[in-house]
């Protein structure tokens, strides 16, 4: 069963992926400009894919849990990782959590940023 789901979620996230390097580079080729307008767009089509297909495939619908790990973790999570910090974000707002989702989000654009600048730092020096 934990294979399975594995194997499902590895096929998902490199099919993810490969599309998220498609569609942002056709975007970003398309557009000729210095902002990241491709991963901008991916990251927003992916936050709305999960947004959607989460409230339909576990709310509305059943759909079998590997399909889902398949579509939500390995698909979506290798189009966009921004889509899984979106969905947690509403998810803290929708059981309530106001302050822990704000909290949620601040660290996690400072906290990532930060980490992201110290890794440049350290591997230049």
């Amino acid at each position: 069963m934990i294979l399975q789901l594995s194997l499902a979620i590895a096929i998902g996230g490199a099919i993810g992926s490969v599309l998220r390097f498609w569609l942002s580079k056709f975007i970003q080729d398309s557009i000729t400009s210095g902002f990241p307008f491709g991963i901008l767009v991916v990251n927003v089509l992916g936050s709305f894919l999960i947004g959607f297909l989460a409230t339909l495939l576990v709310d509305r619908f059943y759909l079998n849990h590997i399909w889902r790990a398949f579509i939500l973790i390995g698909f979506l999570g290798g189009f966009t990782t921004f889509s899984s910090f979106s969905i947690d974000a509403i998810n803290l707002l929708r059981q309530g959590f106001q302050l822990q989702s704000l909290l949620y989000i601040i660290s996690s654009l400072i906290f990532c940023l930060s980490a992201t600048w110290l890794g440049i730092l350290l591997a230049t020096r």
